[in-house]
């Protein structure tokens, strides 16, 4: 089996997502151009642009590399350069390893990016590609014969799955099986944004919007399981064969193409609560707020909770939202309609710029997309302040899910919570049904393309 795969993969697809299904593109010959919004990660000449990352050794991962003084990871980098050099060379505009050595990594981090790359490899290949730090997109030799004595090690299901999953997760194995004979050059077309992973191998789909898992985490046994890094290099792995690479290709994807995706991928079911014109449909304090350009606003120095008059149970919720500086607001999730949201709504879902500097301090509690008071989420994950962000937020029985801008920083069940901020009960958070809303804060936060899905309870025979 390869060596432990670190691969934080949040790829979707670009276009494909916006157009439809993508036309394969032809493998190039090497050395080409970059398709028109490309640039090249490697120039065909050198090694320029990359460094060597001997991943698979104790102490190598990023956890273990963030400990360490700049000083003291530039020695090591120094050194797995060094053995790369021994294992990697540059023939006829190809990247070559000799099946040794070094995994060679981008000095470039990424994060929401589409990839081009070819290989070519030979029998018994093993192999694949690291995003974000982390394994892996898999390269098999596919005639390889299923081993019942290893059964998490698929390789006649053929490449492109994400391998370091939880086995049977989605993404884990292959679609379908779309590599090429030996000898001939194979194509990925990766797809990443947030977690959220999609593999085209030969212009088939392999893996189709899959959340790529923070192998390292895993590892650590960290609790709660962290999600993707926002950023990471791309690696190369080498591990028992000769692989070449050729035509390596990268785009980043901006925050509205990003966004448009994740709206659009798995969009079944969703209606809109919010018309882009007016507050049909909604209550409360509605003065508080205006409309403009499409989207829900709260005046400045004004807030208040307004909500839906309609009232939801199990239920999931997709929006954009816009934070200007220091911003602060809230979803009401099972909100009552009157009283404190952040106690007496099943929970304030809190909406912050949490890079301002006068929330340096706050209770963890109380960071963007945290149940309020209740359950902290991940940080790091929210776009730049004037951007737009996508969350999505599931709502069954007692339990929350919230994923932000394709990674999920939230999962939680808030009928286990015993312990709350400065003691403050939340009765609320048993609430079965409820309004949705915004929970004002004085602060011109924005909101839009607002839809919600309700989640049909399945009626037992």
């Amino acid at each position: 089996m390869a060596a432990p795969r670190r691969t934080h993969i949040r790829f979707v697809l670009v276009a494909a997502v916006l157009v439809g299904s993508p036309v394969a593109r032809t493998p190039r010959a090497a050395a080409a151009e970059p398709p028109k919004g490309f640039t090249a990660l490697f120039n065909g000449k050198d090694l320029d642009g990359w460094h060597g990352w001997a991943i698979h050794d104790k102490g190598a991962g990023p956890l273990d590399l963030a400990k360490l003084t700049p000083e003291e990871r530039g020695k090591k980098v120094e050194a797995w350069t060094a053995d790369a050099k021994k294992h990697w060379k540059v023939e006829n505009g190809e990247l070559v390893n000799d099946g040794s050595g070094a995994y060679l990594a981008t000095d470039k981090e990424c994060g929401d990016i589409e990839l081009l790359i070819e290989y070519k490899t030979v029998p018994k290949a093993d192999s694949g590609i690291y995003l974000r730090d982390t394994p892996q997109v898999q390269i098999w030799d596919s005639n390889q014969k299923f081993d019942p004595k290893t059964p998490t090690r698929r390789p006649h299901l053929g490449s492109g799955g994400l391998f370091n999953n939880t086995p049977d997760t989605p993404g884990r194995d292959p679609l379908v099986l779309a590599d090429r004979p030996f000898g001939e050059w194979n194509q990925f077309r990766i797809l990443q944004v947030g977690e959220r992973t999609t593999v085209y191998l030969n212009g088939k789909l392999v893996v189709d919007f899959a959340r790529l898992e923070n192998y390292w985490g895993k590892q650590a046994k960290l609790n709660p399981p962290p999600p993707l890094p926002k950023t990471g290099r791309i690696l190369l792995q080498t591990h028992g064969g000769e692989i070449r690479w050729r035509n390596v290709f990268v785009r980043e994807i901006p925050a509205t193409e990003a966004n448009e995706m994740l709206r659009k991928h798995g969009s079944e079911g969703f209606e809109s609560v919010f018309n882009g014109k007016d507050f049909t449909g909604w209550d409360g304090p509605l003065d508080q707020y205006e409309v403009t350009d499409g989207a829900i606003v709260c005046k400045p120095k004004k807030g208040g909770n307004i909500f839906t008059k309609a009232e939801y149970g199990d239920h999931v919720i997709r929006l954009e939202y816009r934070l200007p500086p220091g911003g602060n607001n809230g979803l009401a999730i099972r909100y009552p309609g009157k009283g404190h949201v952040a106690t007496l709504a099943m929970c304030e879902l809190q909406i912050l710029d949490d890079t301002d500097p006068k929330y340096a301090k706050l209770d963890p509690r109380q960071y963007n997309c945290s149940a309020y008071g209740m359950v902290p989420a991940h940080r790091g994950y929210l776009r730049p302040v004037g951007e737009w962000n996508f969350i999505e937020v599931a709502v069954k029985g007692s339990t929350l899910r919230a994923e932000l801008n394709g990674t999920r920083i939230l999962d939680c069940d808030l009928s286990k919570v015993t312990e709350f901020k400065d003691n403050t009960p939340h009765p609320g958070k048993d609430n079965k049904r409820g309004h949705f809303g915004f929970a004002g804060h004085n602060d011109p936060v924005a909101f839009r393309n607002i839809e919600i899905k309700p989640i049909e309870e399945k009626k037992k025979d």
